[in-house]
């Protein structure tokens, strides 16, 4: 490994602690914690224990952060057993300055908003290199859907002007993941309604209709604080 690649990895690990440890002092011991998934996530959780912080339980996003969770030793309860979530924390693949999102990269995505919409509050942690002026420069929209509906669904999203990829394997509900690139991500909303409008889509990774509250980008330096 080059000594350029391993300074480029040094500072996205600084980032991501950064902006996880921004995030801290919004947890309230006692409280039952939304948590998403993917690698910025994961230095939470080990903050989380660094600095024993007491939550009652976790609402975990996916079957890796329910993993990470407990070897951690932080108690994970299902989100039907939980009438309130104050808070849910995730990362994104990309973000606008605005609060508008794609995530997924890691399968994810329809537990995640089913968890976003759930909680009363949204935070979302991440590197200040994932912030864009448009969505979808460097991220395709993942789309899971029913089987049954895959090409039906893919074909449509063609039609939108979409190319679109199968993802190898499935979501951690079995289902397939259509990864669909080249899409107008000029009007977000619009753009997600659409796609979750079509018969068969279980949820896509465009996070418009339920945006975080606040995003905290971890800098080379610091942390950049957006409001959504």
């Amino acid at each position: 490994m080059s000594k350029d690649v391993r300074q480029e990895s040094n500072q996205s690990i600084a980032k991501k602690r950064r902006a996880a440890e921004a995030v801290l002092p919004m947890i309230q011991a006692g409280d039952y914690l939304g948590m998403g998934t993917g690698s910025t996530v994961g230095v939470l959780i080990e903050l989380i224990v660094q600095h024993r912080l007491s939550i009652r339980a976790a609402i975990s996003s996916s079957e890796a952060t329910t993993a990470a969770l407990q070897r951690a030793g932080i108690g994970v309860v299902d989100l039907n057993e939980v009438a309130d979530v104050p808070l849910y924390i995730d990362g994104a693949d990309e973000l606008t300055q605005h609060g508008f999102l794609i995530k997924g990269g890691g399968g994810a995505m329809t537990r995640e908003k089913i968890l976003a919409t759930a909680s009363r509050h949204f935070v979302c942690i991440a590197e200040d290199d994932k912030l864009t002026p448009v969505l979808g420069r460097n991220h395709p929209v993942p789309v899971e859907v029913l089987p049954m509906a895959r090409s039906f669904i893919a074909r449509h999203l063609a039609g939108m002007g979409a190319t679109v990829t199968l993802r190898r394997g499935l979501s951690d509900n079995g289902n397939p993941i259509l990864d669909c690139s080249r899409l107008d991500l000029a009007n977000p909303v619009t753009l997600e309604q659409a796609i979750n409008n079509l018969p068969g889509v279980i949820g896509c990774g465009v996070f418009a209709l339920r945006r975080p509250e606040v995003m905290l980008l971890g800098t080379v330096d610091g942390v950049r604080r957006l409001p959504a």
